[in-house]
């Protein structure tokens, strides 16, 4: 059973869902995006097209990292295979050519995407490949079919499997920080992410062995990076020879018993994306165990706070790109899932996504982000009118990661 609090936010939600459906007038049985989706699609191409005439100059070989607080210029930084948002603004520009049609977004996502290559024929940095390669290789394969695409994210597959270890059961997250953890073999969060590629590729030409390394994964961080409540740990540490679990702590959280906020939504997308792959109903179920957990945490306003046991709290930052995790993993999980509470789910996650948009909105940065704003509320807007059972996408992040949402597939609601 939901808690009554939990239950009065979904309630909320729902009114709030209805409003907004009326506030657009968006009609249920209209074929297309109603002109507000159009206005915001807009407005994301023209955002792309002026960050991208702001960075191009310096050439494919350096990538828009960040815009410091105060300024309105891209900080540039040459591609690294230390940067996990490098396969990022390729994504972005994937997505805006495929609104768009427009053969000069095509040739700088090219141009972007290829600058990467070089990831798939060094040996793994970390686990942060699937980032890298899925979001702009993904994207690029998907929209163009080039075979030579298709390559480089089975090359980077095999990359990542490199890294997993059978007695442990996981990836290696970070070799880096390999003697921080005692030596141990560590796995984080974040990591859950990265089994789409592997998932993806042992369907698509790669080895088979690649979906059985998803799945070992998958299954050992659900038990070792995770409470009996159903909170979870940033990280889990293991001995390389033997594979027995030696703690779970945190690395980017307030404290080892804390739920950072970020690393439960990483948990709640990599789930309802197992399941997605392997049909396998123990994804699914445990997805909703662990959203429930999320959801009743939340403060009033839905934004969570960037650890949910941070003692500043209210005072304590918040982090809006969990939320947007949290609610691009409901879109799809609600396709999913059955019965009255989860959907009721699927109403909250409209809502968060109108926060998260808002709450980004509110930091009034220029570029990648105001798009991705714009592109979080089309995308609430069509999942609310289309009712629609399942949008393709990967985690759209305000702050981090903001290439990888599939916005609306024209035409299907599969």
């Amino acid at each position: 059973m939901l808690r009554d609090t939990l239950q009065e936010k979904i309630n909320k939600a729902i009114f709030a869902a209805v409003a907004l459906i009326a506030a657009f007038g968006c009609s249920p049985d209209s074929g297309n995006p109603g002109a507000e989706a159009v206005q915001g699609l807009e407005y994301c191409a023209g955002q792309t097209v002026r960050t991208l005439a702001q960075v191009s100059p310096a050439g494919y070989s350096m990538s828009p990292r960040n815009i410091a607080p105060g300024d309105s210029v891209w900080n540039l930084c040459p591609v690294s295979k230390e940067l996990r948002t490098e396969g990022f603004w390729p994504g972005v520009l994937w997505y805006d050519y495929e609104y768009t049609s427009d053969k000069r977004i095509l040739e700088a996502a090219e141009g972007y995407t290829e600058a990467l290559e070089f990831i798939s024929e060094i040996p793994a940095y970390d686990h942060d490949l699937g980032f890298i390669i899925f979001c702009s290789y993904g994207n690029g394969y998907r929209l163009t079919g080039k075979e030579e695409y298709r390559d480089v994210i089975l090359a980077t597959a095999e990359r990542l499997a490199s890294l997993y270890n059978p007695a442990a059961g996981t990836i290696l997250s970070w070799p880096r920080e390999v003697e921080n953890f005692g030596g141990g073999h560590n796995t984080i969060m974040d990591n859950l992410i990265n089994l789409e590629m592997l998932f993806w590729a042992a369907e698509n030409g790669g080895r088979p062995e690649y979906a059985e390394i998803a799945r070992s994964h998958a299954g050992t961080t659900m038990k070792y990076n995770f409470r009996p409540d159903g909170t979870s740990y940033h990280v889990a540490v293991y001995d390389p020879e033997t594979g027995r679990h030696i703690r779970s702590c945190t690395h980017q959280g307030y404290s080892d018993s804390s739920m950072w906020a970020r690393g439960q939504a990483w948990g709640i997308y990599g789930y309802t994306m197992c399941y997605r792959f392997t049909k396998d109903r123990k994804y699914l179920d445990f997805a909703c165990k662990i959203a429930d957990v999320y959801l009743s945490k939340l403060p009033e306003d839905l934004i969570p706070y960037w650890d949910f046991n941070d003692p500043a709290i209210p005072d304590a930052p918040r982090d809006a790109s969990a939320a947007a995790v949290v609610a691009s993993a409901l879109i799809e999980l609600s396709g999913y899932a059955e019965g009255e509470k989860d959907r009721l789910r699927h109403h909250l996650c409209g809502l968060l996504l109108h926060r998260s948009a808002d709450a980004a909105q509110g930091a009034r940065r220029e570029g990648i982000k105001m798009a991705a704003v714009s592109a979080t509320e089309v995308a609430r807007q069509y999942c609310q009118r289309k009712q629609i059972k399942r949008l393709i996408c990967f985690p759209l992040i305000l702050k981090y990661y903001l290439c990888k949402y599939k916005l609306i597939d024209y035409g299907s609601t599969d």
